[in-house]
């Protein structure tokens, strides 16, 4: 399951919160093994029907079962907030009634006999499933726990479609069908789905094929003749446009609304390709499944689930054409779903505490994708934007990758089994070499397929093919939490011809990690590299040398997952700029020299990088200038960027740039761009016009409403805010406060704020004030205090000039200044 687990708001527009830690610590007692097997699930058939008006699915299902080793005459299936209508066993063709105990979250079950592990028994149950009636929890990770949804069943709601969809991870699929929901469970399906003739439906394996019914209904059967875990069952119904690809004749299929069935290949026409790549680049296993199609559902609990063949992506995936001009936001969760194909649905955790299994190799996957598609710049990005995602939240630190102690199951779907799980398998992909890897992968995969995999089985499938012991990586990496933090100093010593690295551990545990480093030492643009270990505390590594290096870089190849102070000068940063190359040795020089760039060599550097070949960096140093002086020569370069950078995201940061410059004669691009394919050009443009001419921007406003997503959406609120004054706030209170995602609200924060600013009733500011207080205090904790604060404090400036005015109240506005600065803490 892709989630996203950080309050950070960035171009991904769904997020979940982070797992907050329990009050109640009696569970770091609890060890979380494997559920233990009494039973084994070969087979589940279900006859489903579905009441719109109640949101009930009236069930029949046939569960085939064997014991796992012992004999035994008892069964105990989760089965939660049913009524049970009938239990029975099959017998010859017949049904006999069983005697059952129902406590509305377990099925009891007393069976007709003892059965030994060699035979095979068929349970039928009758029974209504009921998910808005029960009662269940979600968790960060998961919003909500009732694993049957019913998206406005009876259409009540204007502009949504009327869906069904299911969610499984964790254990939320026995809410509608009882079954033992554990993943350590592997069975084989067929589903019969009664559906209004209008709706399509998907499940996994095959459609087998549709009855039509005199009651204007349809009957769908799907079958799945391969084992899979029963949290990746899958039922969806709805009106979808039905977009079909193929990979070696296998159906690959997107399930839209209408409305996105034209821009469907844009959003998941790469995943052939994908498919392929991870079937003969990676795992070197062709893809398993019978089809893989996927499917957007509205209203969605998570980000995206990997149902076996039938992945589930939130709405958000869903996406236009003009928002694709700017980049498919949702390509690293479609690359994500689909490794779990292999990690996670053909091999899958036997228990939640060793997830990462599942979602370090999915989040890995990203990488992959980034790295043979678009290349070693966007895959190191990625590599380090996952890496301080996992540093942003000191608390996991403290976690174990494998988890046998946990507060609730969902707690284990965090940063830690992510972005650290992902980095990990990126170290240790360097440590024993492309070629050792990947043919680790396939042996694991292989041993494993259609069973359950863990974390020491996957480092036996390493040690098998590579023949070097790796208990000590897993010991450090898997078993055990927290990451490096480390100190870099250099010297040399003329006399001696020694050029020397000393790294010294500074985490505050007494833990000492056991690093393979890579070493480069540069000579202009010769380089020699060393790997070294660091085993201690502290270490010193020396190197002879015919002349002082021009640059000493520590971790050459930056996949180390360690947080790093180092001393280097300006032009060691120059010289790594310019002859290291890595993706992450220009950011480092880039960001230093933004710092710096009161240096001439350092602006200098920061104007070379206006040449990037990566468009991330060529925006960062965009960034960095935009508020200096600058040369005719460099403005002149930016203009061209406004007008022909082939990435959108550059073309709008250099109109930012320029719009910084506040001169008038730009005025002629920005109104051309401000009708940009793209909508971040448009919103920059509109921006810029605005900053030089209010009246101009707000007479563009009625026709940028007709079509305005995303950043130009943002933008246009702004300055439909600019007409909007104390008549206007009770209105603008109450959109702001009737927005119930927290992702939403923190979006329309800027607005709001802005609003605020042109409030004149003190009484009425301070209430808008108190509003956005009550939202900060209420998010504080996932980090972005600071960031709503440095909006708060920005109206200042505002008031201040709003005092100059003719007929201001000075005494009001100064209270104001007042309140918000005591606020604003």
């Amino acid at each position: 399951m892709k989630k996203f687990f950080l309050f950070v708001f960035s171009a991904i527009p769904f997020f979940v919160l982070a797992q907050q830690p329990a009050q109640d610590t009696s569970w770091k007692k609890i060890y979380r093994s494997f559920s233990t097997k009494k039973n084994d699930l070969v087979h589940t058939k279900l006859q489903a029907k579905f009441d719109y008006d109640k949101a009930y699915m009236y069930g029949k299902v046939w569960i085939t079962l064997k014991p796992h080793f012992y004999a035994t005459d008892s069964l105990q299936l989760d089965a939660k907030g049913m009524n049970i209508n009938k239990v029975e066993v099959v017998k010859a063709g017949k049904n006999i009634p069983l005697h059952y105990n129902y406590d509305s979250l377990f099925l009891n079950i007393k069976l007709d006999k003892v059965y030994k592990n060699n035979e095979q028994y068929t349970i039928y149950i009758d029974y209504v499933a009921k998910p808005n009636e029960y009662q269940a929890e979600g968790s960060a990770a998961i919003t909500d726990a009732r694993g049957l949804y019913f998206i406005n069943p009876k259409g009540e709601e204007k502009n949504k479609p009327t869906q069904i969809w299911t969610q499984g991870e964790t254990e939320s699929n026995s809410v509608w069908l009882p079954t033992i929901d554990k993943p350590n469970q592997k069975m084989t399906d067929e589903i019969y789905m009664t559906v209004p003739s209008k709706y399509v439906t998907l499940s996994n394996g095959k459609l087998i094929s549709s009855t039509k019914n005199s009651d204007c209904t349809r009957t769908d059967y799907w079958k799945m003749d391969l084992p899979h875990c029963p949290y990746l069952l899958f039922m969806g119904v709805g009106e979808f446009s039905i977009v079909k690809d193929s990979y070696k004749g296998k159906e690959v299929s997107y399930y839209v609304e209408k409305e996105y069935e034209k821009v469907a290949r844009k959003i998941f026409g790469l995943t052939p390709e994908m498919i392929k790549f991870y079937s003969e680049k990676v795992t070197g296993i062709d893809f398993p499944w019978q089809k893989y199609a996927q499917i957007v559902g509205r209203d969605y609990v998570s980000g995206a689930m990997e149902n076996t063949t039938s992945t589930l992506h939130g709405e958000a995936a869903q996406q236009n054409a003009r928002e694709l001009v700017d980049a498919n936001n949702w390509e690293s969760v479609i690359a994500h779903e689909l490794f779990h194909q292999w990690f996670g649905d053909l091999v899958t955790t036997e228990s939640w505490s060793n997830i990462t299994v599942n979602e370090s190799f999915a989040d890995y996957s990203e990488y992959l994708w980034n790295e043979y598609k678009y290349g070693m710049d966007a895959a190191l990005d990625d590599n380090l934007s996952q890496m301080n995602r996992y540093f942003s939240n000191p608390a996991d630190a403290k976690k174990d990758l494998v988890r046998f102690y946990y507060a609730d199951k969902e707690d284990v779907f965090d940063n830690v089994s992510y972005p650290k799980g992902g980095r990990i398998l990126n170290m240790l992909r360097h440590y024993v070499g492309d070629s050792a890897f990947f043919k680790s992968l396939n042996y694991y995969l292989t041993v494993n397929k259609f069973g359950n995999g863990n974390a020491h089985k996957l480092r036996l499938a390493i040690e098998q093919v590579t023949g070097i012991d790796l208990n000590w990586y897993f010991n450090q990496w898997y078993f055990s939490s927290g990451h490096p933090k480390v100190e870099i100093n250099y010297a040399y010593d003329a006399d001696k011809k020694l050029a020397s690295v000393f790294i010294k551990q500074t985490q505050a545990s007494d833990k000492v990690f056991k690093l393979p480093i890579d070493i480069d030492v540069y000579h202009g643009f010769e380089k020699k590299r060393t790997t070294v270990w660091m085993e201690h505390r502290t270490d010193t590594f020396t190197f002879n040398v015919a002349s002082k290096p021009d640059l000493i870089n520590v971790d050459a190849d930056k996949y180390l997952l360690w947080e790093k102070k180092y001393n280097k000068t300006t032009s060691e940063f120059i010289h790594q700029f310019k002859y290291a190359k890595n993706f992450v040795d220009r950011r480092e020089a880039i960001d230093y020299c933004a710092k710096h760039k009161s240096e001439a060599a350092a602006f200098a550097l920061l104007k070379d990088a206006l040449n990037d070949p990566y468009f991330k960096l060529r925006n960062r140093s965009l960034l960095a200038i935009q508020d200096t002086t600058l040369d005719a020569a460099t403005i002149s370069k930016i203009e061209t960027m406004a007008k022909l950078d082939s990435k959108s995201y550059c073309r709008s940061y250099a109109i930012n740039a320029l719009a910084k410059t506040k001169d008038k004669k730009y005025m002629p691009l920005y109104l051309k761009a401000v009708y940009d394919s793209s909508y971040t050009v448009a919103a920059s443009a509109l921006e810029a016009i605005a900053a030089l001419d209010e009246d101009k921007a707000v007479s563009l406003l009625p026709e940028l409403k007709k079509d305005n997503k995303g950043a130009l959406k943002t933008a246009v609120e702004s300055i439909d805010v600019l007409t909007k004054g104390d008549k206007d706030f009770d209105e603008m209170t109450d959109k702001f406060t009737n927005i119930k995602s927290l992702q939403e609200k923190f979006n329309a924060l800027e607005t709001y704020i802005t609003f605020l600013s042109r409030v004149n009733n003190t009484a009425n500011f301070k209430k808008g004030v108190d509003l956005v207080v009550e939202f900060r205090n209420k998010v504080a904790q996932y980090g972005v205090a600071p960031q709503i604060n440095a909006m708060l404090t920005g109206i200042i400036i505002e008031k201040k000039e709003a005092a100059k005015a003719k007929g201001a109240n000075a005494s009001d506005i100064d209270e104001q200044i007042k309140y918000l600065k005591e606020q604003a803490k």
